[in-house]
């Protein structure tokens, strides 16, 4: 495969899964930068995913335990405590779960990012973000 293909092929791939990053390209060869640009963002794949949600069922069990304990303590029926206390902390897990979820992922995107912007300037050229 001749060079020429090759960077082609890299300018495709690395358009895909690139940072957003802004680079000054005063004085950089184009070839360099997207082969550059596409190590880096091979590099930033390492990134390991963090999964800290926790799951619904959890979430209302600790509800249930919560609310028969609360309904207990107030002289009520631990069972009636334990029901609400149950679906309260189901919909909270729920949606619990949700916000962790889309934390991880927006934290997961700004560390590949980062990676890129320090290979970027590792490797010499000036990122202005």
């Amino acid at each position: 495969m001749n060079k020429s293909m090759l960077m082609v092929i890299l300018l495709l791939v690395s358009s895909n899964v690139t940072a957003n990053i802004i680079v000054d390209k005063t004085g950089v060869d184009e070839k360099d930068y997207i082969y550059d640009l596409h190590q880096c963002t091979e590099l930033s794949t390492q990134v390991q995913k963090t999964d800290t949600s926790s799951s619904a069922v959890g979430s209302a069990a600790k509800g249930a335990a919560i609310g028969s304990a609360g309904k207990a303590i107030a002289g009520g029926s631990g069972t009636d405590g334990a029901k609400q206390g149950a679906a309260i902390g189901l919909g909270l897990g729920v949606l619990s779960n949700g916000r962790s979820r889309r934390n991880d992922a927006a934290k997961f995107e700004a560390e590949q990012q980062q990676v890129v912007k320090n290979c970027m300037v590792n490797r010499g050229y000036v990122v202005l973000n």
